[in-house]
């Protein structure tokens, strides 16, 4: 009777027990837990045996990732086999490494090298699933694929999948330096150990790279666009080339942010200028230093002339001079110089959003075939909410990479659950009118537009140190949700978020709608509670955090928030329509009309384009000034709304992230409060006008607000 209820103990403490066991968010979205009973009854008929091949290095990750995801899914080993035996085998390879894939004549023409088919197929009279592609990196990536079905309990017994990328380099940006900082980083210092490589290859390198093939990333740039030449000297390239040979059998190609002036710097010559033959010969002979260490590098990516970097304007050149002396050095290696258009100075004081055109669009046509032209996503700098910026669809002959930022600079950095998705798919479905109608920004970055075929996208990474890798489980959705666009930019974010969702944390429907609900409004929220209405840039100085609306403080007057917004007695926001700074002009005619009107500009963007006075009536009839008060209240509410609907969610997932999640929402909630009292209370001081009725006032006064100072602020790097 004693060991009896012993026993009845020990299931009662179970079964009251978290449903998931405890977490600490490192597997990210490869978490191979064991699905319910069910679900795993039914795979178990369709997932019996496994025929891969490992006779190269990729083959034999592809294998590993298959096996490692089916025992761990479906609770048991999925033999291994050089035959179909029976029903439920799934086969892994090319035509060209397996007889048995050539035997099933699957058509694959144009996958490319990165694509793949999922096919259930008939083998010797036993159903199998076929996972094909051209190359063993496509075969991977189909792998990935498969397992992610699995994970988010989709049907497998008839699948007839075909994907391709529509995009070629897909590459996160890390702003990583060489003594381990990360600017604009809040996981942690740089994965990147510098100084034990490259004799010490950490096993995080080789699970970086696994979470970087699963959504599609194909591509990663190690250091910091500011970092200085030291990363070319000798010591530190076989450092590099030790972090190739981890990531080559996933897919993955290495790049270097280089400095302009490095031939100066660490080669001994007096000029960087780009037509000076002894320049053009130190980058012929880096090239070739380089690719016999790493013969798959991709190639540079290069900042210059913006923010103080050294360039070819120094000497008077064009950046189509730098770019194509860097792209004639790679050449011949199969090597890209991804040239960034972000390229702010004093130069253009009358309006720092016009800039990066007025310099890119005079180049159209004149940039060398292997380079591509990095733009960001909006004309400032990742803003909560800008216009598309005006170079994609205006640079016709010339390859435009998409640069999004993933680490959430200006968006709460790591406490704030701000899921980009949105974002990206606002940039990327907006209309350029470029061609007519449909002329989208995905259509333009894809190469489709224009028939370019060397297409990208880049992200500036949000990784680190931290053992859940972005700083929280929520920015990891952030990586996720690049990943899989800069796959396929036309994809749906909502779809992603849910996938991302299942992968994470479970496939329970109580738990994945309230949740990925939340995040496809929480940028929304974010947007409303800093920067409303077209508002941008009123983040504190330098660090980026909190609001600052009232700063003058910084030397360049296009890094003062009071730039900006432009408010005064009589309004607020930055005109630039042609009685302004004719900024609408850099758009498609049509779109410039539309932003130069006030009453067509959509409101979301009203004080981006438009000086409007405080009394204006919106849409909604309401003023201007009531209008912004109610969305700066909104944000908040939306805030609360979300910490409410997390409180419903416990027990659902492991207690260690459900209660850092409610523990980041509880200061995002807060600091979202700080950030709308404190800009009423600036833009009341400048408008003089009373709140609207039924609104609550500031908590503190404009002067708290105004005394505030952060000296230490993570990610903030003075270089």
């Amino acid at each position: 009777m004693r060991a009896w209820a012993i026993v009845t103990l020990m299931l009662a403490m179970i079964s009251c027990a978290s449903p998931s066991r405890a977490e600490d968010g490192y597997e990210l979205w490869l978490r191979y837990h064991p699905l319910p009973p069910a679900q795993v009854t039914l795979y178990n008929h369709q997932a019996t045996e496994l025929i891969a091949g490992a006779a190269t290095s990729t083959q034999d990750v592809t294998r590993s990732e298959l096996q490692r995801g089916l025992s761990g899914l479906l609770g048991h080993t999925v033999s291994l086999s050089d035959h179909i035996t029976h029903d439920g085998a799934i086969v892994v390879g090319t035509p060209g490494s397996s007889a048995l894939i050539g035997s099933l004549h699957l058509n694959t023409q144009n996958l490319g090298s990165d694509g793949y088919l999922i096919r259930s197929v008939m083998v010797n009279g036993h159903a199998a699933t076929a996972i094909v592609a051209q190359t063993d990196v496509g075969a991977l990536y189909g792998a990935f694929h498969f397992l992610r079905l699995l994970q988010t309990a989709q049907p497998i017994e008839h699948l007839d999948l075909r994907e391709t990328p529509r995009l070629k380099l897909r590459v996160l940006d890390h702003w990583d330096y060489l003594n381990g900082q990360v600017e604009r980083g809040y996981a942690g210092a740089s994965i990147w150990d510098w100084w034990k490589l490259p004799d010490w290859r950490a096993p995080r390198y080789t699970d970086y790279a696994r979470a970087n093939a699963s959504i599609g990333i194909n591509g990663t740039v190690l250091n910091n666009v500011n970092a200085g030449a030291i990363i070319l000297t000798p010591a530190y390239l076989q450092k590099v080339a030790a972090l190739a040979d981890v990531f080559r059998p996933y897919g993955i190609r290495v790049y270097l942010s280089i400095r302009f002036s490095a031939p100066i710097e660490i080669g001994g010559l007096k000029t960087a200028d780009p037509l000076d033959p002894q320049v053009q010969a130190w980058w012929h002979a880096k090239a070739d230093e380089i690719y016999k260490l790493i013969p798959d590098f991709g190639g540079f990516l290069v900042k210059a002339n913006s923010e103080g970097q050294p360039g070819p304007e120094d000497y008077h050149r064009t950046h189509a001079d730098g770019a194509n002396m860097l792209a004639d050095a790679l050449a011949p290696h199969g090597g890209v110089v991804m040239w960034r258009a972000f390229v702010y100075s004093q130069k253009n004081p009358e309006d720092r959003a016009k800039q990066a055109y007025d310099e890119f669009k005079p180049l159209d046509g004149r940039f060398h075939a292997n380079v591509l032209v990095q733009v960001k996503n909006g004309p400032i700098d990742f803003q909560p909410r800008e216009p598309f910026h005006p170079l994609f669809g205006a640079m016709p002959k010339t390859p435009l990479m998409m640069e999004f930022e993933i680490t959430k600079e200006y968006l709460g950095f790591a406490t704030h659950l701000v899921y980009l998705g949105p974002l990206f798919e606002e940039v990327l479905s907006a209309d350029t009118m470029a061609r007519g109608n449909g002329s989208t920004v995905a259509k333009v970055i894809d190469g489709s537009l224009e028939g370019h075929p060397l297409t990208g996208m880049a992200g500036d990474a949000n990784i680190g140190t931290d053992r859940n890798w972005c700083g929280s489980d929520f920015n990891q959705a952030n990586w996720y949700v690049f990943g899989r666009l800069a796959w396929n930019p036309m994809q749906s974010s909502r779809s992603i978020a849910e996938d991302w969702v299942r992968m994470t944390f479970t496939n329970d429907q109580a738990f994945v709608k309230p949740v990925v609900d939340m995040m496809m409004g929480s940028r929304e929220a974010t947007v409303d509670y800093m920067t409303p209405l077209g508002l941008v840039h009123l983040m504190g100085p330098g660090h980026h955090y909190g609001p600052a609306p009232w700063d003058a403080s910084e030397s360049e007057a296009d890094w003062r928030p009071v730039y900006y917004h432009r408010a005064d007695h009589q309004g607020i926001g930055f005109d630039r329509t042609s009685t302004g700074s004719d900024a609408v002009a850099q758009y498609a005619p049509a779109l410039a009309a539309q932003f130069n009107d006030v009453k067509q500009t959509p409101e979301q963007y009203l004080l981006y384009f438009h000086h409007v006075p405080w009394d204006y009536r919106m849409r909604s009839g309401q003023t201007l000034w009531h209008e912004l008060v109610a969305h700066y209240t909104q944000g908040v509410e939306d805030v609360k709304q979300m910490q409410e609907t997390w409180q419903h969610l416990d027990g659902h997932i492991d207690a260690e992230r459900y209660r850092q999640v409610a523990a980041f929402l509880a200061v995002q909630e807060k600091e979202a409060q700080w950030w709308r009292d404190a800009c009423i209370a600036y833009f009341q001081s400048i408008s003089g006008l009373p709140l609207p009725p039924g609104y609550a006032p500031p908590q503190r006064s404009l002067t708290y607000y105004e005394s505030l100072k952060f000296q230490y602020v993570p990610g903030f790097s003075s270089w």
